[in-house]
């Protein structure tokens, strides 16, 4: 049973709540930075390691450029991520555009900023050539369809919308080599928060042997092959975090049995991992307002689903603590619940926890990756501030909280509103 464990003691939670107001999420950077040390030692023997941070995850400057610190790009899905890229100090070809129906002002800036452009169609050759020109290096995303199960998160890749099938890819790299690429990549992502190490050696097995075919069928040297991200956190304390040495272990040996049997050494690895970088080292802080007891027992507090929507979404698990009561007796049944006018604005529901006073600080776990990041403003609620706990101790503040005016200032309204 793993213990989960919050980085900040009482007193000093209390000082940081006086100076910003719950709701807020706050991020370990300490702990961000083993997370992605121990990504690149268990692929310290690729000839070159590339992760691509999922910015999606964690789409703050200051985040990414602790990730630019120890030497990793960003994997982009959005124009604003192209900018947060840019402005975090990560260009050229440390930025890796993957396209999802993507319009062309997005096409536009990542080919300004020199980054590698991920295609997920045949049919976007010609759109990327026509509103934003051919990029100097070119990867087509890898839907393997049946040959992977995919799992509740992403789905059955069947029923995915991302990615080529293996005919179309091949039919792809033969278009643009005419079109005067001549430079590629590889790539796929077909699993999401996974925690078996053998789902990620399998698809390199299928990865690698897929290079080869496009090498002897096409005469195409791919310059790398990125395996996606998928790389899954112990949200459940009974759960045990990935063993990223057995995976890397596993990946080298499939790497020299099917690339390095047919001389493709020099072949890059990447990855493009967002929640094991950040996910683990992230929490939401909220207050209890108020208890409610009708058929159940209710705990209300200051943050909703607009605040971290995974619960909702998935039905996703994340491990609360009340601060101060870490060691107190679970013997109480609750349903931990948000304000939003929805019946699935609940962070928790049937948990086991210790008696709740109107006032406790809740902590809750794992919330680094796709927490703030899927915020909303339904129901007008204004998103969370997010702090950064840095290595000397010190707070700092990388993102303000939402005010009305914020909420207002898009609305064209002659009457007015303020």
């Amino acid at each position: 049973m793993q213990k989960k464990t919050f980085p900040i003691s009482k007193e000093q939670l209390s000082e940081i709540i006086r100076n910003y107001p719950t709701p807020f999420h706050i991020y370990d950077e300490k702990a961000i930075r083993e997370n992605i040390r121990a990504l690149r030692r268990a692929f310290r023997w690729a000839p070159e390691f590339r992760e691509h941070f999922a910015v999606k995850a964690t789409p703050n400057p200051r985040i990414i450029e602790i990730m630019k610190e120890e030497g990793a790009g960003t994997d982009c899905s959005s124009l604003a991520e192209l900018f947060l890229s840019e402005a975090a100090g990560v260009t050229g070809e440390k930025i890796m555009l993957t396209s999802n129906d993507t319009p062309a002002d997005e096409f536009q800036k990542a080919i300004a900023l020199g980054a590698i452009i991920n295609l997920d169609d045949i049919s976007h050759i010609d759109y990327l050539e026509k509103h934003a020109g051919m990029p100097k290096c070119l990867s087509f995303r890898y839907n393997p369809g049946n040959l992977i199960e995919g799992n509740d998160i992403i789905g059955k890749p069947t029923e995915a919308k991302y990615g080529l099938t293996r005919d179309q890819l091949f039919l792809a790299y033969k278009k643009a080599q005419e079109k005067g690429v001549k430079r590629f990549g590889l790539h796929t992502m077909v699993i999401s928060n996974e925690l078996r190490p053998e789902a990620f050696v399998y698809t390199a097995k299928l990865m690698f042997t897929l290079a080869v075919e496009i090498q002897e069928q096409l005469g195409i040297h791919l310059e790398f092959v990125n395996l996606g991200g998928g790389v899954g956190i112990p949200y459940r304390p009974e759960e045990k975090p990935v063993d990223l040495e057995a995976v890397g272990q596993g990946i080298r040996e499939a790497y020299g049995k099917i690339l390095g049997s047919h001389g493709l050494t020099g072949i890059a690895i990447a990855m493009e991992s967002g929640r094991a970088m950040t996910g683990p080292a992230g929490w939401l802080v909220s207050t209890v307002l108020h208890e409610k007891k009708t058929y159940k027992d209710y705990i209300g507090l200051d943050a909703c689903m607009a605040n971290l929507m995974r619960p909702a979404m998935y039905g996703a698990y994340h491990h609360i603590t009340v601060l101060g009561k870490e060691d107190a007796l679970c013997d109480r049944i609750y349903d931990v619940t948000g304000s939003l006018c929805e019946n699935n604005d609940k962070f928790a529901i049937d948990r086991k926890l210790p008696a709740i006073d109107i006032g406790d600080i809740l902590i809750i776990h794992d919330t680094g990756a796709h927490g703030h990041a899927m915020g909303f403003n339904y129901n007008g609620k204004l998103r969370s501030a997010e702090l950064l706990l840095r290595e000397d101790g010190n707070v700092e503040l990388i993102r303000r909280a939402e005010t009305l005016d914020d909420y207002f200032a898009t609305l064209k309204y002659p009457g007015g509103l303020m």
